[in-house]
């Protein structure tokens, strides 16, 4: 691709993509019971394309969220992200570097499609991008597989959205940002900390999820008989009763919840911690579960689910199919959010040693980021599981 405009190639390729994925060009409205409809108008996307006089270089050699300058990389609508009406669904940004490669940004309506679905849309843009005449897999919206039923019945309990008022606000100004990475060692040494069994079945993502959440309890001191609470994201695609077809695109995703006292999260091994996590993973892939969840946003008019100072909410980018992501330059050095938010992201990647794993993010505050850090070299056994994220003053280079 050498000589080759990637913002050309890529705003000519979603002309292409967009015929397939007509509903992304299209506007979101809000019906009876905030009831949400896209009317496919065809009024389009946003594209921009930028020169920034920085190599990829001067970023780092350890991408994680907060990019550096991630504000000037992405052109943003003035609304907040959480209005969803009657803007456009995909924003998108090409921005050229001096050192001839380029970052790509894009920020989606996560009520057309969640990480799953936008990752099928790269993938398909990235074929586009390369020459292809028709994609590898159709896109389906099939949003009625999800839809809720006439008479909508809740029939499991949904934690996720218990909400409650007085708990919501986040009471920290000011947070740190750090990454830690788990590699093959650090897997392996956290599963000494569990049972047998546990060892044998649970994943890395559950490993990993469990012991932040074990450590942040720690660190942050709650009261040893307050309820702490850990939200996750499970995708429901390949679940055999949902039977969601190859080609869907739209959001498949639950929030399960798992709860206990500080004291006995803190106080318990980390079986304790990792058998939560599984329970709460087993109940959102239970049979109607997901209908149950459509049925109660229906029921309470689309609520959002609920989170407080006391919520550790995390998600998993590291099979979503991002990584098939090539827009004809190969495989991008970093996938994966650009900001800080609520939430920490567990991002499949590379250390600076070159040793394939997992980055998870987490912010809390000064004092009880060295509280955590303390707890995390206790569980990993490694002096260099904590990385601190960067912030490099590069405004006046952009």
């Amino acid at each position: 691709m050498s000589g080759q405009d990637p913002a050309q190639i890529i705003k000519s390729a979603l002309e292409k993509a967009l015929v397939y994925y007509y509903p992304f060009a299209g506007r979101i409205h809000e019906g009876p019971d905030r009831k949400l409809v896209v009317e496919c108008n065809g009024e389009g996307i946003v594209f921009v394309e930028a020169d920034a006089n920085v190599r990829l270089e001067d970023f780092g050699d350890a991408f994680c969220p907060p990019i550096p300058c991630h504000e000037d990389l992405l052109c943003v609508p003035e609304t907040p992200v959480g209005d969803v009406i009657n803007r456009p669904l995909l924003h998108i940004q090409v921005t050229r570097l001096k050192c001839k490669g380029f970052i790509f940004g894009i920020q989606h309506c996560h009520c057309m499609a969640d990480s799953s679905g936008i990752a099928q849309f790269l993938i398909a843009l990235g074929e586009l991008a390369r020459g292809a005449n028709s994609l590898s897999v159709q896109p389906l919206w099939a949003r009625e597989i999800l839809s809720a039923h006439v008479l909508p019945r809740i029939t499991h309990r949904h934690p996720e959205y218990d909400y409650n008022p007085k708990k919501y606000s986040l009471p920290y100004d000011s947070l740190v940002h750090r990454s830690f990475f788990f590699g093959e060692k650090e897997i392996s040494v956290l599963k000494e900390h569990v049972s047998p069994k546990l060892r044998r079945f649970a994943t890395k993502f559950e490993l990993i999820t469990a012991c932040l959440w074990k450590c942040r309890t720690t660190a942050v001191g709650y009261n040893p008989r307050e309820k702490v609470r850990l939200m996750f994201v499970v995708d429901a695609r390949g679940k055999r009763s949902l039977k969601i077809p190859k080609g869907y695109y739209g959001t498949a995703l639950a929030f399960p919840v798992a709860e206990a006292k500080a004291g006995e999260l803190c106080q318990h091994q980390l079986s304790y911690g990792v058998q939560l996590v599984t329970e709460a993973k087993a109940r959102a892939t239970a049979d109607g579960y997901l209908q149950s969840v459509a049925n109660l946003l229906v029921s309470k008019g689309r609520p959002h689910f609920a989170m407080d100072s006391r919520t550790f909410l995390i998600s998993e980018l590291t099979h979503n199919g991002l990584e098939g992501i090539d827009f004809g330059w190969g495989k991008p050095v970093y996938l994966g959010p650009a900001t800080v938010s609520i939430a920490s992201y567990c991002i499949g990647m590379q250390n600076k040693k070159g040793e394939k794993g997992i980055r998870a993010s987490m912010h809390l505050p000064e004092c009880a980021m060295e509280r955590f850090c303390l707890e995390m070299e206790r569980f990993t056994k490694a002096s260099n599981v904590c990385e601190s994220s960067f912030e490099l003053d590069m405004v006046s280079k952009l």
